[in-house]
């Protein structure tokens, strides 16, 4: 296995690959983001240069009865481009045993349709309902992202009981 359970010593590591690699909007300050650990439901994966014993990737998930939510997943930029991304992917995906979903943000630009095409290509599909992720902390803005799902696109029904699941779980915005 490439990936393994946080040690909550590695949490500094994986913040400061959070900060490196996403807007300020889309992740929690350090306090609210590692207190998430607390919730059974939610977990992060983490893939270690055995070399240096430094991480180098991490994925944070939720784990729902019926589906699982890759919130983050980020390579430390050093590391970029080597294909360790897909095989984390194609990693944690398979771990879940269940469909597995995640946001992006719409493809209009080349770096947001890669990231789209990434996605794809390890068998994720976007669906194209609206969807407003809710701010994720106090101070924070929401964002229009959409949804993509693991094996295929799903119905209009599925992604409202996707959208309520993550409102409620994830964001707490109902």
């Amino acid at each position: 296995m490439l990936l393994q359970r946080l040690d909550i010593a590695q949490f500094n590591e994986v913040f400061s690959i959070m900060e490196a690699s996403f807007p300020l909007e889309e992740y929690r300050p350090y306090e609210e983001q590692k207190a998430l650990l607390e919730d059974p439901a939610y977990a992060i994966y983490v893939h270690t240069d055995e070399k240096i014993g430094k991480v180098n990737a991490f994925l944070s998930v939720w784990d729902f009865e019926t589906m699982g939510f890759i919130e983050h997943f980020a390579v430390d930029p050093a590391c970029r481009g080597g294909g360790l991304g897909g095989k984390l992917l194609d990693e944690i995906t398979s771990l879940f045993e269940k469909p597995v979903c995640l946001e992006v943000e719409p493809p209009e630009n080349e770096i947001t349709t890669r990231r789209v095409g990434f996605y794809s290509r390890h068998g994720f599909f976007l669906n194209s309902y609206p969807y407003m992720q809710p701010s994720i902390s106090k101070g924070r803005s929401p964002l229009p992202l959409l949804i993509m799902t693991s094996g295929r696109t799903i119905q209009k029904t599925e992604f409202e009981a996707v959208k309520t699941l993550l409102y409620r779980r994830v964001y707490k915005a109902l």
